[in-house]
């Protein structure tokens, strides 16, 4: 039986660990290209994913070759004339279609997720209903667009209105930390604008994107018009956006693999970019909060998915009139309320639990205050398991406070005036998100609107509404997606002026 006849029945949380359980070897997920899994060719390269609650073998993907890219493309490039020109009524139908059978597949969703990327089962199932908004959002917003006429008098009078039309073949590159719902946020717009597509998503967390195609299969896209390929960045996924046919590439990852989309897109001027990078966020929490409502939510936003969230709020400035009062609420709200193994989960890989790992031991040498957690062991026993970690002391140039750790590892520091608050904020290569806490009307508007951040949060966390835009400042990239801005992306504007 192929492994997506396998997996498409495992849609409980028992199921899906009795069939684990039962494995010899691991689970081969197959390329999706013009309507179909296809069979690799041998011989094959795998990359393994392992299982990041026991750091067992979980599933191998394949290193897809250049023919397979290749051959995506082509599937892609032969769809798009058809695809651009059908009605976004009938477009429309089929992200609904879509959106009907994800929901129907809620539970199988969040299943694989959680299993695939380590994040608890609730947090996995929020994850699937925003990937289902992603279809329904943009299966709407394509029916009531609004464009500009504009007349002009005079000798020669004049009519002059905008119009778009589809860009051309996309690819459509995801990161590992919200795997389902990051790709939809891509996929959904796309086909929505009448673009075709090769998806790649990351190595580490293929599970849902492999079960994605069989959505794609039932909701009958037509063959070619999204494609979906494994692999590693170096290999298909540097392949993909240097190939000459692919017009536009919406990237979210790290910054470093942006900086690389671009030096390999720079001779290609009309390539759309879209590159949503890293963010070292901080959050703001002035002396007017109530901390009954300020400590869970920085908490929520430092922890939140184990720290592996760009938004996340990863350093922490407190009025120093309430710092001694936030911290210790802080660090008894944490270890309350995030535990291993209960309400968070493992990191996703070993390469990242290292990564983390690292970083701490560093905060150790350089003499930081660790309120909860510890420097984990040199190699993991059971799975990639980091406690949340607390952290204080540490000069503003230290990397723990500049680099992006992406883990459960959160900075906390004080502050004596607004100035300075936005100073600090302000000190760091990113600038993707910013969280700001305080009651005080026109503080929220003096400083939420001098913040370095793409987003800014008042008293509030992670909320979106999906026609806003998305994206960040200085290294957290360029472009912006949401509504509009994805019609930016994934279109050509061009003004006819009629006589």
């Amino acid at each position: 039986m192929d492994p997506i006849s396998t997996l498409w029945n495992l849609d409980t949380a028992g199921r899906a660990a009795t069939y684990l359980a039962s494995l010899t070897s691991p689970i081969r997920l197959q390329n999706f290209i013009e309507g179909d899994y296809s069979d690799h060719s041998e011989p094959t390269q795998w990359v393994d994913s392992f299982n990041p609650r026991n750091g067992e073998l979980l599933a191998q993907i394949p290193r897809s070759a250049l023919s397979d890219v290749v051959g995506a493309v082509d599937a892609a490039s032969r769809a798009f004339p058809t695809w651009s020109r059908t009605s976004r009524q009938e477009r429309s139908e089929i992200l609904l279609r879509i959106a009907a059978i994800l929901n129907e597949k809620r539970e199988l969703f969040a299943v694989w997720e959680s299993i695939d990327q380590g994040k608890t089962l609730s947090r996995a199932r929020v994850e699937v209903d925003r990937a289902i908004s992603n279809f329904r959002y943009f299966a709407t917003y394509i029916l009531h667009e609004e464009g500009a006429v504009r007349y002009v008098d005079g000798p020669v009078s004049t009519m002059t209105y905008e119009h778009r039309s589809p860009v051309g073949v996309f690819a459509l590159i995801s990161p590992w930390n919200m795997p389902l719902y990051l790709l939809t946020w891509k996929i959904a717009p796309c086909i929505a604008f009448g673009c075709t597509g090769v998806a790649k998503p990351s190595e580490v967390t293929s599970m849902t994107a492999f079960l994605l195609g069989e959505v794609f299969r039932q909701a009958k896209l037509p063959p070619g018009v999204m494609n979906i390929i494994f692999g590693d960045g170096p290999g298909p996924g540097s392949a993909l956006v240097k190939s000459p046919r692919v017009r536009g590439v919406s990237f979210t990852g790290g910054t470093a693999t942006g900086i690389r989309i671009r030096q390999d897109t720079v001779a290609d001027i009309g390539k759309h970019l879209s590159l949503e990078l890293g963010g070292k966020n901080p959050t703001l929490i002035f002396d007017d909060v109530d901390l009954g409502e300020a400590v869970p939510l920085a908490a929520q936003a430092a922890f939140e998915n184990s720290g592996q969230i760009c938004l996340c709020g990863s350093r922490i400035y407190v009025h120093r009139t309430i710092y001694e009062k936030f911290l210790s609420a802080f660090v008894d709200y944490v270890q309350k309320n995030y535990r291993c193994e209960e309400t968070i989960g493992p990191v996703v890989s070993r390469e990242h639990y290292t990564k983390i790992s690292s970083y701490l031991k560093q905060a150790k040498e350089e003499g930081a205050d660790f309120l909860t957690g510890e420097i984990p062991s040199e190699m993991p026993q059971k799975g990639f398991w980091i406690t949340p970690t607390v952290l204080t002391n540490l000069r503003t140039d230290s990397h723990i406070m500049r680099d992006e750790i992406f883990g459960p590892v959160v900075t906390v520091s004080a502050f004596d005036t607004e100035e300075e608050a936005i100073e600090l904020a302000n000190d760091n290569p990113n600038g993707l998100a910013s969280i700001l806490m305080t009651k005080d009307l026109s503080r929220m508007r003096r400083v939420g609107e001098r913040l370095d951040a793409g987003l800014v949060w008042v008293n509030c966390w992670l909320v979106r509404e999906l026609g806003t835009a998305f994206g960040g400042m200085k290294a957290s990239g360029i472009g912006r997606e949401g509504g509009a801005q994805s019609r930016d992306v994934f279109t050509n504007l061009r003004t006819l002026h009629v006589r």
